[in-house]
């Protein structure tokens, strides 16, 4: 089967959070509409830009240009200094939110990601549906757009992510290859610096598809052993695995948007029992445990549950999660249901009594730990 792999970008990362920060703070207005430029102190006559609105593109202001040099175009430029500190807080956020979802997440920069979503597919359905989910929660939740790009592999996701922008959302399967990666100049490849390229074009290699069919010998007298390489990634070639960072929120969450109100408590429990899965695992990916149960339903009505003893395994939260239901549920027509975990610990103390017995539940735990492995093994979606 092959694999699903998104790429998520944040559009103009420091313009759009300085943006957001702003307009937090009372500004008036929306910087991204106007001549703006992230930078240094022009006073020193040092300063660079390090981010620069739409409107600043089209003056021919770019990135790492003096901010001398960009006045010059646009007197009237307004210059905003970074805030790194709050760059972090919206790069934590963004991941902190995509961590809902799966914990197959790499983190590639402050503002970008790769995102495993074949494992998750089963849960969220359609990839281009769940991709525009994504791009209006972020937006609705967090104030900024981000690319998305989906393909079989990280390469070919990323690439796609740079089509066109901003909030777009582009494909480039290994059927879309030909069409849509091999017309590019062969600077547009990802994996192309900017000292190969202009040896690739003295060879004639002008576009990637240039590249792809070049012949690999003849390649090799000039780029000896990265020739192997060069002649891959031009063929949209890359087994390179998503490597999940370690996220560490204060809580875990998934939810479904179901295709029907649903009215049945039994067809409801079935939803439960693949998000009690699905959090189960990001917990013990984590090597942590929960103390709070929570039901999400839709329009938000919700419920939850503190238990006596941390848990992290499918049929503990899965038990739980079924008994909130039941508590709050009025058989009302549901159309979204989730479960989230909060007061998360790295510890487990189990208080023992008639019901609870601690070496099963740690005998349950290692089984579902070993699944898991297997799972990971196997590559089972």
């Amino acid at each position: 089967m092959d694999r699903i792999i998104f790429h998520i970008d944040v559009n103009n990362a420091f313009l759009s959070w300085t943006a957001v920060y702003l307009l937090q703070n009372g500004y008036k207005y929306d910087i991204r509409d106007s001549y703006a430029v992230i930078g240094g102190d022009p006073k020193l006559r040092k300063g660079i830009v390090l981010a620069k609105s739409n409107l600043c593109k089209k003056l021919g202001i770019y990135t790492s240009e003096t901010l001398y040099s960009a006045k010059k175009k646009c007197p009237n430029l307004k210059v905003y200094p970074p805030n790194y500190e709050f760059y972090q807080k919206m790069s934590n956020s963004l991941f902190d939110l995509l961590s809902k979802y799966t914990p197959d997440i790499e983190i590639a920069s402050i503002d970008e990601c790769y995102l495993d979503y074949g494992k998750v597919k089963r849960l969220y359905g359609d990839e281009i549906e769940f991709a525009k989910k994504i791009q209006k929660e972020i937006y609705d939740t967090l104030g900024f757009t981000v690319n998305i790009g989906i393909a079989n592999n990280k390469l070919c996701a990323k690439m796609a992510s740079d089509f066109s922008k901003p909030n777009k959302i582009h494909t480039l399967y290994k059927n879309e290859i030909e069409e849509k990666m091999y017309p590019l100049p062969i600077g547009n490849l990802f994996g192309i610096g900017k000292k190969t390229a202009p040896k690739l074009e003295k060879l004639g290699i002008k576009t990637i598809g240039d590249l792809a069919h070049y012949d690999l010998e003849k390649l090799t007298k000039y780029f000896k052993n990265q020739a192997i390489y060069l002649n891959r990634i031009a063929r949209g070639i890359d087994n390179s695995e998503v490597i999940s960072e370690v996220v560490n929120p204060t809580s875990i969450g998934n939810e479904i948007t179901l295709t029907h109100d649903a009215t049945d408590y039994n067809e409801l429990c079935k939803y439960l029992l693949a998000i009690s899965d699905s959090v189960a695992l990001r917990l013990r990916k984590q090597n942590k445990y929960a103390n709070v149960i929570k039901d999400n339903f839709f329009k938000r009505k919700s419920h939850q549950k503190k238990i006596m003893n941390a848990i992290n395994t499918s049929e503990d939260i899965y038990m739980v999660a079924r008994q909130v239901l039941k508590e709050m549920w009025t058989d009302y027509p549901v159309r979204l249901i989730g479960i989230r975990l909060d007061k998360l610990t790295d510890k487990v103390n189990f208080q023992t009594s008639l019901f609870d017995d601690y070496n099963t539940k740690k005998e349950s735990e290692q089984v579902e730990r070993t699944i898991d492995k297997l799972k990971e093994k196997l590559d089972v979606k």
